[in-house]
């Protein structure tokens, strides 16, 4: 008998039929003789939906009231499951966060997972109960309700994996699996059979958007194999695992790209020691993620700093950027969203040479100028206008030709 983690994402939920669908999957899998723990997602569209209302009533909803409102569409979605496989006669129960006792820290809207009781989740499961738990949401300290930012629910299901101790911990999405780049851009994508935990956490935290970027970390760490599987097809899907031999025979992996990217530019700063942690530092404070950064020489004690940050951080940002900039006496603090993330993805990187000067020549020959740049060993991104994402896209999964199969 194993004890198997199921996580079901929006779209496997988004109608009563498609929960029914998802009930009768679960069942099989407690048919089986195996022990299942399932997490859910609000049904698609719903998170939104809350969203919507909360800024019709408010031109800035505070966060600890956002968390109170979206956590509730998980709650829901984890009802109607259990009621569902109630209906074909299995012990079921509906739990939320904080009865399973997930306890995070207190930043609303991004909250991190400090530790997991999960005694009731053992209690149902050992009393044959299948416990279905509202994904998403946690509670701090003060036992205000939390939540895990979006794609929460795969933090959910794997951090229960951890302190479960499950056999598995299987994602079910609305694809099959993960790709060398999205299908809907390039065709002749490719399903890959498993990925390094490493490769899994750049692509999603570069745009791609089957895992939510902080599970494959939270996996990494506590050594959680994760399976990315379809909801409405069978097959085997893609492993999540920690990297072997095989991976690193394979250049690059992957394509992604990331289109929710704005770039702000602070004009004349001060050369000076301190202006940047300066800068960085209250940005940080406001828990706003920086990913590339790129300060120009100096010219007559002068400089310019760029960065990037996500679309729905940039007002906040700009805000932070300008009072720094009146503060230190830069001339001027610009933005731009039209621009887009593209990055190539490879543990393989690391044992060849090369694979830069591929990427940069293959975008030039494309007629595409590079405004920054990124590395780390395994991935190289640039950032681009965001009207050549799908040709910079096509072109670097051509070029390193992803879409042949590896032998």
């Amino acid at each position: 008998m194993a004890l198997i983690v199921q996580k079901y994402g929006g779209t496997s939920v988004g109608t009563v039929e498609r929960i029914q669908k998802v009930a009768e999957r679960v069942a099989k899998v407690k048919t089986d003789g195996n022990d299942v723990v399932v997490v859910v997602s609000a049904m698609a569209g719903e998170t939104d939906r809350l969203l919507k209302l909360a800024h019709q009533l408010s031109s800035n909803p505070e966060d600890r009231e956002l968390d109170m409102l979206l956590s509730s569409g998980e709650r829901v979605t984890s009802a109607l499951l259990a009621l569902a496989l109630q209906e074909k006669g299995f012990k079921a129960q509906a739990f939320t966060g904080r009865q399973v006792g997930i306890i995070t820290d207190s930043t609303h809207t991004k909250a991190r997972i400090e530790r997991i009781s999960a005694d009731r989740v053992r209690e149902a499961v050992v009393q044959g109960i299948i416990p279905v738990i509202a994904g998403f949401q946690g509670i701090n300290e003060k036992s205000d309700v939390t939540t895990l930012g979006r794609g929460g629910s795969d933090l959910t299901a794997v951090a229960l994996a951890a302190a479960l101790k499950a056999d598995s911990c299987d994602i079910y999405t609305d694809v099959d699996g993960v790709y060398t780049t999205d299908p809907h851009v390039v065709p002749d994508a490719r399903q890959l059979e498993k990925i390094s935990y490493e490769e899994m956490l750049e692509m999603a935290s570069l745009g791609a958007k089957v895992l939510q970027a902080r599970s494959v970390e939270f996996a990494a760490n506590h050594q959680v194999p994760v399976r990315v599987l379809s909801s409405f097809t069978e097959g085997k899907g893609t492993l999540v695992t920690k990297e072997d031999r095989d991976m690193e025979q394979v250049v690059v992996s992957g394509v992604t790209y990331d289109k929710n990217q704005a770039k702000i530019t602070i004009t004349g700063v001060p050369d000076q020691p301190g202006i940047a942690a300066r800068l960085f530092g209250a940005i940080a404070a406001a828990g706003i993620l920086v990913d590339m950064i790129l300060q120009n020489v100096s010219q007559e004690g002068m400089t310019d700093i760029s960065f990037t940050v996500p679309k729905g951080d940039a007002g906040k940002a700009v805000g932070i950027a300008r009072k720094i900039a009146r503060e230190i006496g830069a001339r001027d603090v610009q933005l731009k969203e039209d621009i887009a993330n593209v990055s190539i993805v490879g543990v393989g990187m690391r044992t060849h040479s090369g694979v830069a000067a591929q990427m940069f020549a293959a975008l030039s020959k494309e007629g595409i100028n590079i405004m920054m740049i990124s590395t780390s060993e395994i991935k190289i991104s640039c950032v681009i206008d965001a009207k050549y994402t799908e040709l910079a896209v096509r072109s670097l999964h051509d070029v390193f030709e992803l879409g042949k199969e590896r032998g």
